[in-house]
């Protein structure tokens, strides 16, 4: 099966935040830089609303929320961002997989970032194009690829973003506020703009190819990395070596290596180059104004607080089904959904992971 790339999320809408905040003018800053999701969404409480009781807040069935005092950097009480690594290498966006699958909480009150990491091979219901292709069921990666507007399976809104969100909406009752997509290119960009990032290696990490068809990632010794854009993407794209839960361990470690690094003084005098990298590189629909709110907040969320956590391993078991687009059977996982739902919904209300649980930064 071929490789797919890295979305460092949380690190993307950090740089977009600090590079852009500073640089558009008074009349764009709070459109949305893309079209919207037109969801629904019960996470956003303005701060002008605030100090408000619990029982003003907009509630939802995944989600409660009961603020003690104002959120910070003048952002919401939380920020639900749907996360997506494609696969597409150009900056158009027409087209790809959603090959790295990411729900971001953005808690300006505590402050706190949790992301939970959905694998791309989950069997589920996508919605809204079987009046058109008698498409009714996918693997998630797909909902996103059907979405783009390349394809032209979807006409509804936030293109391949938008329909994502319906079918997690749809699959596991999370419905996201907002979006961002990140590809390959911009990646290696991003890293690369901020003179690369640094980790250690407690083991090495062997990418070199296992069969015919594996690309050669290359092989990282253990010990210090100073790694380009480059081989951050190869590094974090390792995966047939061992399977994808170690893979979203190594996408972690190079996650925490970014933030550490646009977090440090020197990057500052990098902006310029941070510009170059983003410009016409990113799909979202948050505004300039709620970019300058999350890099506001990143300074103040303790390395402790950056959570990360994926499905519970052995929640997920491979089997293969019949994909009707392939006229072939094709490797899937399968999942008890309903116990998705629920862990997704402590998710959203802010109560898993805890730190205990969680992989937090160093």
């Amino acid at each position: 099966m071929k490789q797919r790339p890295l979305l460092l999320a949380f690190g993307a809408v950090l740089i977009l935040g600090l590079v852009l905040a500073g640089v558009a003018g008074w009349r764009r800053w709070k459109q949305p830089l893309g079209p919207s999701l037109g969801l629904a969404t019960p996470t956003q409480v303005p701060a002008s609303a605030f100090p408000l009781a619990s029982s003003a807040i907009p509630s939802s069935p995944a989600l409660t929320l009961a603020p003690t005092e104002a959120p910070l950097c003048g952002g919401p009480a939380t920020m639900i961002i749907l996360a997506v690594g494609a696969d597409n290498r150009d900056n158009t966006y027409l087209y790809g997989l959603a090959d790295v699958i990411r729900i971001v909480r953005v808690d300006f009150t505590a402050p706190m970032v949790t992301v939970l990491s959905l694998p791309r091979d989950l069997w589920v219901e996508i919605p809204d194009i079987s009046d058109h292709y008698g498409i009714t069921d996918g693997k998630l990666n797909q909902a996103y690829f059907y979405g783009n507007p390349g394809v032209g399976y979807y006409d509804g809104a936030g293109a391949g973003p938008g329909l994502l969100a319906r079918t997690l909406a749809l699959n596991f009752g999370i419905t996201p506020d907002h979006y961002l997509a990140v590809n390959m290119q911009t990646f290696v960009r991003i890293v690369d703009a901020v003179g690369g990032i640094d980790l250690v290696l407690d083991a090495p990490v062997d990418g070199r190819p296992v069969d015919d068809h594996t690309e050669d990632m290359g092989y990282f010794p253990a010990g210090p990395h100073h790694f380009t854009g480059d081989e951050a993407l190869r590094f974090s794209r390792i995966r047939k070596v061992d399977n994808a839960f170690h893979r979203e361990d190594r996408q972690n470690q190079v996650l925490c290596a970014l933030r550490k690094k646009v977090l440090s003084p020197s990057v500052l005098g990098d902006i310029p180059q941070i510009l170059a990298a983003f410009q016409d590189s990113v799909l979202t629909d948050l505004s300039l104004s709620q970019m300058g709110q999350l890099a506001c907040l990143a300074p103040q969320v303790s390395p402790e607080n950056l959570r990360m956590q994926g499905l519970p391993q052995e929640w997920l078991t491979s089997t293969r089904v019949y994909d009707p687009r392939l006229r072939n059977t094709t490797f899937v996982l399968d999942v008890d959904f309903q116990a998705v739902r629920d862990l997704a919904a402590d998710f959203l209300a802010g109560t898993w992971p805890v730190s205990a649980n969680g992989q937090a930064c160093e």
